[in-house]
């Protein structure tokens, strides 16, 4: 069974990586290619958040796998967003 702490924990884990990979797809729609670095780390964290949400979602309760299929989303989102605007 997950734990609250542990569920709340990787919430902000993921809240962090989606707030970073926001700022770089800005940056990256601002000035093209000179941040790729940056953000192509993005992609790796929101996909290395995603890999822990789909992970915890196995201990998880009904109410916790909910929370964490949302944060899913909204990764994937974002993840898909970063994907196809030019950068």
């Amino acid at each position: 069974m997950a734990t609250r702490q542990s569920v709340d924990k990787l919430m902000q884990q993921c809240e962090d990586a989606m707030c970073f990979a926001k700022e770089q797809l800005q940056n990256g729609m601002q000035q093209e290619h000179y941040n790729g670095t940056e953000y192509t780390s993005a992609q790796l964290g929101l996909e290395n958040a995603y890999k822990e949400l789909e992970e915890l979602a196995h201990s998880a309760n009904p109410q916790q796998r909910e929370q964490l299929y949302r944060m899913r989303l909204q990764i994937q989102q974002l993840q898909n967003e970063m994907i196809v605007t030019e950068h």
